[in-house]
């Protein structure tokens, strides 16, 4: 039997990546979403050279209607989803008292918004009612960071958030986790290497409806 298609906002060289290797290893059609056009083109090229069904939309994902559009392009082209990894994020290093109005909007429109925006567009779309919505968490959100102030907010209220909408599916056919990395993804701790770390979502994909779990703190 076919498998649904695997959507994964927020695909860069790293995490991203690996995680659109993950899935089409496993035999869904990837959708690839990202900012960098000719970037997402030729990783998609890659996978699709590899035997494996690619695609890549460009799509900002602080865009609410962007965002859904893309969605939608893709689910038009590869056939109704079975998985959505939410993956985007803004990364830099900020303060407290060294935030303006317009930073602080930015970086959780990215780090919050677009991930609900993303799960409310696919939920209604999964193939038969069933999926996995899977969201990368950070350890800031358990431990904040006064370096890393809208990275901190956002990855706790992301948690938040998936938490929220893990109990609002219960008793249906949706898992909802988020992924929460408790360390430096591809820094020298061999267990945070991309791959790995895909792995863990692709486990989670898996896992009995009797394991499910709003969330799996990787450390």
């Amino acid at each position: 039997m076919s498998k649904g298609t695997a959507l994964i906002v927020g695909v860069g060289p790293g995490l991203g990546l690996a995680l659109a290797e993950a899935f089409a290893r496993d035999g869904h059609p990837v959708a690839l979403f990202g900012r960098d056009a000719d970037r997402l083109g030729k990783q998609a090229t890659e996978l699709t050279g590899q035997g494996f069904v690619a695609a890549a939309y460009r799509a900002d994902a602080g865009d609410p209607e962007d965002l859904r559009t893309a969605l939608g392009r893709a689910v038009d082209d590869l056939g109704a989803p079975e998985v959505l990894v939410y993956n985007a994020a803004v990364m830099r290093a900020d303060t407290p008292t060294g935030l303006d109005a317009a930073a602080w909007a930015q970086a959780l429109a990215v780090n919050v918004t677009g991930a609900v925006v993303a799960a409310r567009t696919v939920l209604p779309l999964l193939r038969d009612g069933r999926g996995s919505l899977l969201f990368t968490g950070g350890g800031f959100a358990l431990q904040p960071s006064p370096e890393y102030t809208t990275m901190s907010a956002g990855k706790a209220a992301l948690r938040a958030y998936v938490q929220a909408l893990h109990a609002d599916q219960h008793g249906s056919d949706v898992h909802v986790s988020t992924v929460t990395v408790a360390g430096n993804i591809g820094g020298e701790d061999p267990r945070f290497a991309p791959d790995l770390l895909a792995a863990a979502y692709l486990d989670l994909h898996h896992q009995p409806k009797d394991q499910w779990q709003a969330e799996l703190v990787y450390a």
